[in-house]
């Protein structure tokens, strides 16, 4: 079997090609693409495959699976931070890829976590987790990713969704004022617009148009020149270590309302979920603040919704650490086919 998955992102895309059966896949070759390079999902795994050396060219893709960044239905989805439609039939024909399947982004990090190694995750609260409980998922990257995956006897049932666009619900005058704040520049204030690599220029706008801390001018050229979100945070970040830099006091406080809004958001999807099985905070930015999460103030928010604090006190919370998860996630997933085709294929031959 030779098998193409991918994780498309609205920022960058990476695609893997994998040989070998179901259970003993072994990788070929990867590559990370910005995904507003091509026009659409078809140029830019056209431009992938064309760029094979010539052995490997001749031996066609069985079966693709493709984790998209927006809401999946009937193999086909409209994405969110790009403009591209995305069919899975269309693709099948044009790519001459007999199987293609697509899943939402979240839903193929949900199958992903159940395949990380200790060296892949950080456990933010050590507790016990029921092996047969839901396991609740949440990642800010680009936007802000949410799925439920469920363990059945038949294997794992996940649940995408799209709870990152939910109306965004300020808890204090401090939070109040940030709504207004985004109010005044959009028509409707979603989750997405506070807890997100999009949202972080955002927070900082306000930290400094409301004097919350002051700017310095330098770290607003560096933001022309760089992309404004790694900077806040990186600068955020640095400000914690002792062996960093100095930091950035306006950074800083971005960050700190960043990552409270982003554990009380945590502590929202557990409420809905009850997670048994544990909570799991994935998507690129995590990793990448990791000191910040790690201070207490994100488990501080995640817990603080008045009589049912105590049972968040009993969720178990990891920081997912691979940046590959979603690709797990799509392998992992197209390898569950797989299987399911070869069984369903000798029950139909006996």
């Amino acid at each position: 079997m030779r098998l193409l998955a991918g994780d498309i992102g609205g920022t960058k895309a990476l695609l893997a090609l994998y040989e070998g059966e179901a259970g003993a896949l072994t990788r070929i070759r990867k590559e990370r693409i910005p995904s507003n390079d091509h026009e659409s999902l078809e140029a830019l795994v056209a431009a992938f495959l064309a760029q094979e050396s010539p052995e490997n060219s001749r031996a066609p893709v069985d079966l693709a699976c493709f984790a998209i960044a927006g809401p999946v239905a009937d193999d086909r989805c409209q994405t969110t931070n790009l403009p591209w439609v995305i069919d899975a039939r269309h693709l099948e024909e044009h790519l001459r890829i007999p199987s293609v399947t697509l899943l939402n982004d979240f839903a193929a990090i949900a199958h992903g976590v159940l395949h990380l190694d200790a060296d892949q995750r950080v456990v933010l609260t050590d507790l016990p987790v029921d092996p047969m409980g839901p396991v609740a998922i949440l990642g800010a990257g680009t936007g802000l990713g949410e799925a439920i995956l469920v363990p059945t006897p038949d294997g794992p049932r996940v649940l995408p969704s799209e709870g990152g666009h939910v109306d965004f619900g300020p808890r204090d005058e401090l939070e109040v004022s940030l709504l207004r704040f985004l109010l005044e520049r959009h028509d409707r204030v979603s989750v997405e617009r506070v807890v997100s690599g999009l949202a972080l220029p955002s927070i900082y706008e306000f930290v400094v148009t409301r004097r919350l801390a002051p700017e310095d001018p330098a770290v607003r050229q560096r933001m022309k020149d760089e992309d404004p979100g790694a900077v806040i945070g990186t600068l955020a970040v640095e400000a914690k270590s002792p062996d960093g830099g100095e930091g950035d006091a306006a950074c800083v406080r971005t960050m700190e309302i960043f990552v409270s809004l982003y554990g009380s958001e945590a502590g929202n999807l557990a409420l809905k979920a009850v997670p048994t099985g544990g909570l799991y905070v994935a998507g690129g930015i995590a990793p990448k603040i990791l000191p910040l999460l790690e201070d207490g103030r994100f488990m501080t928010a995640f817990r603080s919704k008045g009589r049912m604090a105590k049972l968040l006190e009993t969720i178990r919370v990891t920081v997912v650490t691979e940046p590959e998860v979603g690709l797990l996630g799509a392998v992992a997933y197209a390898e569950s086919l797989a299987r399911a085709r070869v069984r369903s294929a000798s029950s139909g031959n006996t």
